[in-house]
């Protein structure tokens, strides 16, 4: 445990943004596997799905919680899954 206030504060804004990022990305997965499930059992809903999923992978990105190319692959792989199975 550090010794310096500063140091002390970064050790808890570290890990509160640590947390908050792993909640984030396990909202992400949530919808990805929500949309991918969708899919799979040709739900009507899976267009509002493929938005919401492409939206959180852009608020992701934007906040580097996942890398944008990552995120642009992500919603390339969501897009082409979605036309394949239209």
């Amino acid at each position: 445990m550090p010794n310096i206030k500063s140091a002390i504060k970064r050790v808890k804004v570290t890990k509160t943004k640590h947390m908050q990022n792993r909640m984030k990305k396990s909202e992400l997965r949530t919808t990805l596997r929500s949309y991918r499930e969708a899919l799979d059992a040709k739900a009507d809903n899976a267009e509002l799905l493929l938005k919401d999923a492409i939206k959180k992978l852009d608020q992701a990105a934007a906040k580097r919680i996942i890398h944008k190319n990552a995120a642009s692959r992500k919603k390339s792989q969501l897009m082409k899954a979605y036309k394949a199975s239209v």
